[in-house]
């Protein structure tokens, strides 16, 4: 038997923006629809429609091998594990696949939404190959693992999305596939809930199975796969140890990032309110391109809006994260009880950290705004906050590095013990 669980040969995969996804049958299919593309009239710009979401990508992945997959949005992460679930098929290339494959894709696939939670477990079971005896001897652990115990007898349509990615993530691990395939789904669920599939994840890769895991939690990637590979527009970019892939990573989305906000396309939201730039003010209000461990920081977060938000309340955030993906803390304008609601449509919010407590390296920021409880703009890594060596504790002295994410005010008394054995302080 070979020891390939995934073999890929110059896989590519080609979307035209605006058709309705229908390959046309005839010739005739063909040129009616690129007519209707181009108002009437066939173009030389016909081709602009078109977008390559993976082109020529080949790798190798053998039994019982934990992958990771990363890369920036529309790198082409998502395209590749729905053509290795067989929800769509490739442009041009080849694909093998060796053993029984779990899929965790987007909330939504995998489950009929007219089905309970119970029939969804016993469906997708069969799905995979196994008899009723075998699920029956897993469906106990499913149901616990999710937590879903009151609502197993619920059509899965009327579950929250957190309820669906929990019962979705505990069947795909423990209905024992060969290969587990698994997306960026387990940022909807809470953190404990994420802890727990990660601690699964590890176990199911401890027990030989085969794991592709895509992920902007570098952490996590680096904890789970000792393999990663690092998709750039569609092609990829990197493959080899994580260390080195993640490194790659964080290199190429540097040279990305701007403070200029208004040319990111790379983000979410309705659009009520867009962010156009942050800046940086340090010691007294001045500009700067580098913070210091323990001065004061300000994040000037210029933005604009449509007409209705004078009418709609606001909330601004901000949280920052270091280059591994790992959250340090997150910053909310209706923490401090300010909830913006007569802002111009074209302005900017400021938000003060009297003391910066990130020891010295470099940070992310995403950021987000809500109008009217919806998210109106989120940038995922939107900028990247440098922090140089300063003076937090006065005493001009600070952790190595490696020693702690965050610096902590702190006080320390001496201690003395009276003759007759009582304490003091």
């Amino acid at each position: 038997m070979s020891d390939v669980a995934i073999r890929v040969e110059n896989l590519s995969k080609l979307y035209r923006i605006g058709s309705n996804g229908e390959r046309p049958d005839t010739l005739r299919d063909a040129l009616v629809g690129a007519l209707r593309r181009n108002g009437g009239r066939p173009s030389a710009r016909a081709r602009d429609a078109e977008f390559w979401a993976l082109r020529d990508v080949s790798f190798e992945v053998k039994r019982g091998e934990v992958v990771g997959v990363i890369g920036r949005n529309g790198a082409g992460k998502s395209t590749l594990l729905k053509i290795l679930s067989r929800i769509t098929e490739p442009t041009s290339g080849r694909v093998e696949i060796h053993g029984r494959v779990g899929s965790l894709l987007e909330v939504g696939t995998g489950f009929h939404p007219e089905l309970t939670g119970r029939e969804n477990i016993y469906l997708n079971g069969a799905i995979l190959g196994m008899r009723r005896a075998e699920i029956d001897r897993r469906f106990d652990e499913i149901v616990a693992f999710a937590e879903i115990d009151r609502f197993l007898d619920t059509p899965v349509k009327r579950y929250s999305s957190g309820m669906y990615v929990r019962l979705a993530f505990a069947v795909a691990a423990h209905l024992e596939p060969e290969i587990l395939l698994v997306d960026e789904v387990l940022a909807v669920g809470d953190a404990s809930f994420q802890k727990k599939c990660l601690g699964k994840m590890g176990d199911v890769a401890g027990e030989g199975r085969t794991v592709l895991f895509v992920s902007h939690n570098m952490a996590a990637v680096e904890h789970l796969c000792p393999i990663s590979l690092l998709l750039s527009e569609g092609r990829a970019s990197s493959w080899g140890r994580t260390s080195e892939v993640v490194s790659a990573y964080l290199r190429e989305t540097d040279r990305e990032r701007t403070n200029d906000l208004s040319v990111v396309q790379d983000r979410s939201g309705n659009g009520r309110m867009r962010f156009l730039r942050v800046d940086y003010l340090g010691r007294q209000g001045l500009a700067t391109k580098t913070a210091r461990s323990g001065d004061p920081l300000a994040f000037d977060i210029h933005y604009t809006a449509d007409d209705e938000i004078r009418s709609s309340s606001v909330v601004v955030s901000l949280a920052v994260y270091d280059q591994l993906g790992r959250s340090l803390f997150l910053c909310r304008s209706d923490f401090r009880a300010m909830e913006y609601t007569d802002l111009p449509v074209r302005g900017h919010v400021i938000c003060r950290i009297p003391k910066l407590p990130l020891p010295p390296g470099r940070y992310l920021l995403n950021l987000c705004c809500e109008v009217g409880g919806q998210v109106s703009d989120w940038i995922q890594s939107a900028c990247v906050l440098d922090v140089e060596a300063g003076d937090f504790y006065g005493s001009g002295r600070i952790p190595a590095v490696g020693r702690g994410d965050l610096l902590v005010e702190q006080d320390w008394s001496e201690v003395f013990t009276l003759s007759d054995g009582a304490a003091n302080a």
